[in-house]
């Protein structure tokens, strides 16, 4: 019996391995290192320099296939592990760097690729990876957002427009410019020097800019910002519901191996007899 559960106690140690903090942190350090490779080749480098960081980048790389595999090897569910956004991205940024880089036609798609490895880094850090996922979960309400921001911004821009051409035609002369006069005044670039120069002409202008900023950098901001905090508290509700099923089935794989070992224990009585 021993010898039976040898290969699934090898399994589940490997699988404590690769989620290990150690086994994590060293490849958060590769990450890191391979991000600090990128940026050292910008600078002009002596050539003995640039081929230690050449033999750096190939080693990188080799170590995130050999990380991806084993990854892929121990994971219980392999179905799972290939649906899995952030595994496929991986998966393609580390196909994509094995490409050439002295292949004159590759070399950019190759290097574009070594780039994106930085990005590796939210695929690992648990923490990361959840802003990510809330941050893509919560653009279709923050579309809906954006859209009411944007009719608002458009029907300031015509008000705009309308009562202020005759002022300073290169800010408000028409819709599209004015929409960009306004961008001008929501984020707070010098907004009062285009307020102070309508008010000379309409006193009581500062409203028009008062009320802009109080929807666009209150109203509007908050909006955003309650929409993601709403889907980051779905996401956190979701993970533990998540967790407790990962557990109930763990507790229910470890009772049926009980129950295994039970049938060979009693089978093994029973035939000593």
């Amino acid at each position: 019996m021993p010898s039976q559960l040898n290969p699934a106690s090898g399994f589940e140690k490997l699988r404590r391995i690769e989620s290990s903090k150690v086994f994590q942190g060293a490849v958060i350090t590769i990450i890191i290192l391979s991000a600090l490779t990128i940026g050292a080749k910008t600078y002009d480098l002596p050539p003995l320099v640039e081929k230690s960081l050449i033999v750096m980048d190939n080693a990188i790389t080799l170590f995130f296939l050999l990380e991806i595999l084993f990854r892929f090897g121990v994971c219980a569910n392999k179905k799972r592990f290939l649906f899995d956004g952030w595994n496929l991205f991986d998966t393609l940024v580390v196909i994509g760097s094995l490409i050439p880089l002295d292949n004159s036609e590759a070399v950019l798609l190759g290097r574009l690729l070594r780039v994106f490895r930085v990005l590796r880094l939210v695929s690992v850090v648990p923490e990361l990876r959840f802003l990510i996922n809330s941050l893509l979960k919560a653009i279709p309400r923050m579309g809906y957002i954006a859209l009411l921001m944007f009719i608002i911004f458009y029907i300031y821009a015509a008000m705009g427009s309308m009562f202020f051409a005759s002022v300073d035609e290169e800010l408000w002369g028409d819709v599209a410019i004015a929409m960009l006069t306004l961008f001008r005044v929501a984020t707070f670039e010098d907004w009062t020097d285009v307020m102070y120069a309508t008010m000379e002409q309409y006193p009581l202008s500062w409203v028009f800019y008062i009320t802009f900023i109080f929807l666009t950098a209150f109203v509007f901001l908050n909006m955003m910002i309650g929409a993601i905090l709403e889907v980051m508290s779905e996401e956190q509700n979701a993970k533990q519901a998540q967790k407790a099923h990962d557990e109930r089935d763990e507790i229910a794989r470890q009772l049926q191996a009980v129950q295994v070992q039970l049938a060979e224990l009693t089978k093994q009585i029973s035939n000593k007899r």
